[in-house]
């Protein structure tokens, strides 16, 4: 058969299959992105039926999935709520690496894997899926939340520590000397900086350059500005999600909503080709030897996002259950954790490491859009048992001072305000 009507056939399934996988989980009501990368692994490497023509456009595809998230995300908020959230929000980024950060390397040191290995998982196990959550968020319906804004401000901070971080582990994998890999360092952290400035500072008079009363001219201009602008990111060594979302940002008004609407269904068909290609890159073959200590950091490190999370917007003033849903949210592992452990396999640093890493992201991207959305009313029942037992004993008064607010409040939820802040 001629390559291109294979090309067509098996893209053609691909999408076929995840419409109808999508509708499955919309009758329960649930994340389609666990579906998604179990249709990854049933057609990937070792898998039942593996793709062949379409693999190289589906890897493309994922590429611009991760992009159009991000770009979509940062559209829902201006570039000083930006400034203002991580002005407020760094301590969070500080705590956030060390909770997380810390298992990772722990756990290459007992494995005796070495310092090199140790930096490399610690940044897997420290990284949140930028690209999974923003899915969930938008799933979830809760863009507009009072605790969004400290999640992004989180995932914004752990980019841009990408920046920092990524220089450093290539450096460290290909022995470089101190002086290669500062500037590279130099490098990242100047082109971050400048866009980060550009958007900031020149939003508006970029959104009246790119403003048009002609959908197809805005589609072309807005797509065509944030593939250039996360490219020109990523070959400096910036990643191309943080280069994205700076883009979204930098646009404000009728340019921000109308972008909004046009690329809703592009960025919904590539975001879903993303997780089906880092399903399609796993060899299930590969998991089973290093299923208990994947499985080991996924649920230490579950609990250290969730206590993240709950912390950054205790300490922002959100309510108890804006807390948990922050926390539950920011367990999903993803796009960078793969990237991470892909340079130290290319380097050849441990074997196992990549395998590890693959069945510990893999874990964590299918609980994390389960824990964004059932931290919460989980955490409520639990404090509304704990509430009755109390009673029974006759801490009545005391209990009902302490208790942070259940699922049987009577009052709307204070934190779920709209889709934009």
């Amino acid at each position: 058969m001629h390559s291109s009507a294979v090309f067509l056939i098996e893209f053609g399934a691909v999408i076929l299959g995840l419409g109808l996988l999508g509708r499955l989980a919309g009758r329960f009501q649930f994340s389609p992105i666990p579906l998604y990368l179990l249709a990854g692994l049933a057609f990937g490497e070792g898998g039942l039926l593996p793709l062949g023509a379409s693999e190289e456009f589906v890897a493309t595809g994922a590429e611009i999935g991760v992009i159009l998230l991000l770009l979509m995300l940062g559209l829902e908020y201006t570039a000083s709520d930006l400034v203002s959230n991580l002005k407020t929000q760094y301590p969070a980024g500080a705590v956030d690496a060390v909770l997380n950060a810390l298992p990772g390397a722990v756990m290459a040191l007992l494995l005796g894997w070495g310092p090199v290995a140790a930096v490399v998982l610690a940044g897997v196990t420290w990284i949140s899926s930028s690209g999974v959550i923003a899915k969930v968020l938008g799933d979830l319906g809760r863009l507009g939340n009072r605790e969004t804004p400290v999640i992004l401000s989180i995932l914004v901070l752990e980019d841009l520590a990408m920046a920092v971080y990524l220089p450093i582990v290539t450096a460290l994998l290909a022995g470089a000397g101190l002086a290669a890999g500062s500037v590279t360092l130099a490098i990242a952290l100047g082109v971050a900086g400048l866009v980060l400035f550009l958007a900031v500072r020149y939003g508006r008079v970029i959104s009246r350059i790119v403003s048009s009363d002609d959908p197809e001219k805005l589609l072309l201009v807005v797509l065509g500005l944030t593939l250039l602008v996360a490219g020109i990111a990523q070959q400096l060594q910036v990643s191309a999600a943080v280069g994205a979302f700076l883009v979204g940002i930098a646009l404000s008004g009728e340019v921000a909503e109308g972008t909004h609407l046009l690329l809703s269904p592009l960025r919904d068909l590539f975001a879903a080709v993303f997780f089906v290609f880092f399903g399609l890159h796993t060899d299930p073959a590969s998991i089973p030897p290093v299923l208990l200590p994947a499985m080991t950091l996924a649920v230490i490190t579950a609990g250290t996002k969730i206590a993240t999370g709950y912390w950054a917007a205790r300490r922002a003033g959100i309510s108890s259950r804006g807390r948990w849903r922050a926390g539950g949210t920011l367990v999903a592992r993803g796009e960078f954790s793969i990237v991470i452990a892909g340079l130290a396999v290319t380097a050849g640093i441990e074997p196992s490491l990549g395998p590890l890493a693959t069945a510990y992201v893999l874990i964590l991207v299918v609980l994390g859009p389960l824990t964004a959305r059932y931290t919460e009313p989980v955490a409520g029942l639990v404090a509304a048992r704990l509430a009755a037992r109390r009673k029974s004993a006759g801490a009545v008064s005391a209990a009902g001072d302490s208790l942070p607010e259940g699922p049987r409040e009577t009052v709307d939820d204070p934190d779920a305000v709209g889709r934009r802040p």
